[in-house]
């Protein structure tokens, strides 16, 4: 039996909106370890990680937050370093998107000691990758793609250590979804030559295509680590996140995604992300979350023998 670890980390420091911090108690009401147990897991809910409040204060030198920031990403990556060295499963339950830093810092680590391969899926509306130097904002969940390969302040691309190379090579990591791109991400993309697939991509090949795609080079050594913001979704889907976009992946897109994933039977790393309680219709997003992990996890609505 594979142990499920739960990783909370309720913080929105990373956020331009308050009310991602609510996100792993509104998981946990929603009835995620119930599920995922009846999925067949040894489920262990670590509880929610400690970490500095939000200040709500101005940017300073190009970052909001920073130095909770990278607080909260030292915690997270601590704790998944620890569930990965024990043999788990780790599924960080967020918290806004600034904190796959720490998660993913401490998956590709643990997967060069290991000489695994990393292949990271990134669910998202939005491509994550700017810099200080072109964020309208500072808010760090607009730039953890860019910290992971490497493109940050010091006290997020060096988690694994002051002579760690950074988390990802721009090969190893897949955007799926993405709708909402300030012109400076889009030349950070193609310079680094990260593969995107975004919503006119879904639109003119269709969800299977893009997933068979993007899955295209995993195999039994691959490790597959999906990184899934809530607002990827359509908002008239998941209305309980704080940046919502419309046009994106439908309920039944999604959940093909998920089933797929599923079905590659690579999946050794989650994180869910950015769902906003404040912000939901009576817990509906928390419950479709659940749903999605569901399925993500080896629920599956096929008929057909398989």
């Amino acid at each position: 039996m594979t142990t499920l670890t739960l990783i909370g980390a309720p913080t929105d420091v990373g956020a331009s909106v308050l009310g991602a911090s609510m996100g792993p108690d509104a998981l946990r009401i929603a009835g995620i370890a119930r599920a995922m147990q009846a999925r067949g897991f040894d489920v262990r809910d670590q509880g929610n990680l400690a970490g500095p409040g939000n200040p709500q204060a101005e940017p300073a030198s190009g970052f909001r937050h920073l130095a909770e920031v990278a607080a909260w990403n030292r915690a997270v990556y601590e704790a998944t370093h620890a569930a990965l060295q024990a043999g788990q499963l780790p599924l960080l339950m967020g918290g806004d998107h600034c904190l796959a830093i720490g998660s993913i810092s401490a998956v590709a680590q643990h997967c060069r000691a290991r000489g695994r391969r990393l292949k990271v899926l990134w669910f998202d509306a939005h491509a994550d990758a700017n810099t200080p130097e072109s964020s309208p904002s500072g808010n760090l969940h607009g730039m953890p793609v860019a910290c992971l390969l490497g493109h940050g302040p010091a006290q997020l691309t060096r988690l694994a250590g002051p002579d760690a190379p950074p988390a990802l090579q721009s090969g190893q990591i897949t955007l799926i979804g993405v709708r909402s791109v300030d012109a400076t991400e889009k030349r950070f993309v193609n310079e680094h030559g990260i593969e995107v697939y975004d919503m006119r991509t879904i639109d003119e090949l269709g969800m299977r295509a893009v997933m068979q795609a993007a899955l295209a080079d995993v195999d039994q050594d691959t490790h597959l680590h999906v990184s899934f913001d809530m607002d990827c979704l359509d908002p008239s889907v998941a209305p309980g996140v704080g940046t919502g976009v419309r046009g994106g992946p439908t309920y039944r897109e999604t959940q093909l995604c998920m089933e797929m994933l599923a079905d590659c039977g690579a999946l050794g790393s989650a994180d869910l992300v950015e769902l906003n309680p404040a912000l939901d219709v009576r817990n509906q997003t928390a419950e479709l979350a659940v749903d999605l992990l569901e399925s993500l996890f080896g629920k599956s609505t096929l008929m057909r023998p398989q």
